[in-house]
């Protein structure tokens, strides 16, 4: 990917709402050129969407834990995520390497919503749980770190990594 796409997420992954004026202003080109790049970024996949990130508190579901689940019988067919997308609990599905075979992320009003949505997964996907509930949340949904090459000029207003020492 180019130095300036690069630029382009970087700031879109910190702030999604940026206009297209400010956009071009941080990455050093005109606003017709970010639009067309912002684009092409969008039409390759690259940039999949744009959402709101919500308190999860304020929407009264404050219990987040961690289910992980395996098959009863692992020659099963791998169907789980299927099975399992009917609950709207479940804010994510990751499939995982190890002893587990995913890796659900699930929020709930409190522990009695929390003891139903574990039976409902083991029922619906016939699996086993292991289940860890999140105390508190330092921090999620960071922006990837995106390197920019050191031998090219930077874009203006992005500004160079520290240097540790």
């Amino acid at each position: 990917m180019e130095e300036i796409d690069r630029a382009i997420v970087a700031a879109l992954t910190v702030d999604g709402r940026l206009s297209y004026t400010d956009l071009a202003e941080r990455v050093g080109l005109s606003v017709s050129a970010v639009h067309q790049r912002v684009r092409r970024l969008e039409q390759r996949g690259v940039i999949k969407g744009y959402g709101a990130k919500v308190s999860f508190e304020a929407l009264d579901l404050p219990l987040t834990a961690f289910v992980a689940i395996r098959p009863f019988d692992p020659s099963q067919p791998d169907d789980a995520p299927e099975r399992l997308a009917h609950l709207p609990e479940i804010d994510s599905c990751y499939s995982v390497a190890g002893e587990d075979f995913y890796l659900l992320l699930v929020r709930v009003a409190g522990p009695a919503d929390l003891e139903r949505v574990l039976q409902e997964i083991r029922t619906s996907a016939n699996v086993t749980t292991r289940t860890t509930v999140v105390l508190s949340t330092p921090y999620e949904h960071r922006p990837p770190k995106l390197a920019l090459p050191a031998e090219q000029p930077r874009p203006r207003g992005v500004a160079a990594e520290p240097s540790g020492g």
